[in-house]
């Protein structure tokens, strides 16, 4: 191989080495990055150096975590309240979370279902029996399903159909595995190479849930407040900004 064809693969090489000999920085991130975050973070590491654990929850579990000491130096959630929460117990650096993306949610079904194709008029469909959501308690898009059914006056027709998954992507799984008939899910999930296989998505009307701010805190026992602030200009950067519109976030610019 000659040298000018070596030398990026071997600086790509010496960065990867240098990175994992750095302490990780880990990052706590909303369930609904799972399918958009690992190459991003892999393009950060390679600019960068830094390497970063990631770990996908409920941003509610994430948050009673954080509150209970786990080591976590950056906050991704599914929402602003959480990370406002961490801010005003004194556990995150405020005043406010940075909003790095806005969610969306869809109603999923797969092409292979005897019911009509995913929309509106479907939720209405007896022939649906069980419909997936993330728990309303613990996750952003569980709480928006729950609000656009309400919006729709059919919620309480729904409630017994309900089946509650701990997070969107257990929400996703249910539905693709036909353990339900469909699912109230995140656009980041319906856009994914297996559940666009398999499936089709109709967009649920924005102005039936509240708007899904995803917000970044910093947390304040953090020992790596710069990496950490590194990674999420990183996120807020035009061309990541792109990507994350790409994997279905709104991006914020």
């Amino acid at each position: 191989m000659k040298l000018n064809k070596l030398l990026p693969v071997l600086l790509t090489l010496m960065l990867a080495v240098f990175a994992r000999a750095q302490p990780p920085l880990r990052l706590a991130a909303a369930a609904d990055l799972q399918p958009v975050l690992p190459p991003i973070l892999e393009q950060f590491q390679q600019s960068a150096a830094i390497h970063v654990e990631a770990t996908y929850q409920a941003s509610a579990m994430l948050t009673t975590q954080i509150m209970n000491g786990a080591p976590f130096d950056l906050f991704l959630s599914a929402d602003l309240g959480y990370p406002k929460r961490l801010i005003d117990s004194g556990l995150a650096d405020g005043p406010a979370p940075v909003t790095y993306a806005k969610g969306t949610l869809v109603l999923w079904t797969r092409k292979d279902s005897a019911l009509a194709p995913a929309s509106l008029d479907l939720l209405r469909n007896p022939g649906i029996k069980r419909l997936a959501i993330a728990n309303p308690e613990r996750a952003p898009y569980g709480r928006a399903a729950v609000a656009a059914l309400t919006s729709l006056k059919l919620y309480d027709l729904l409630k017994p159909r309900l089946v509650t998954a701990e997070n969107i992507s257990q929400a996703a799984q249910f539905a693709d595995s036909g353990n339900a008939d469909a699912g109230l899910i995140s656009l980041t999930s319906a856009m994914t190479p297996r559940m666009a296989a398999v499936g089709t998505y109709f967009t649920v009307p924005r102005d039936l849930y509240p708007p899904i701010e995803q917000g970044a805190v910093i947390i304040s026992k953090s020992q790596q407040h710069e990496q950490a602030r590194r990674l999420l200009d990183f996120l807020l950067s035009v061309p990541i900004q792109a990507q994350l519109a790409k994997s279905g976030l709104t991006p914020v610019h």
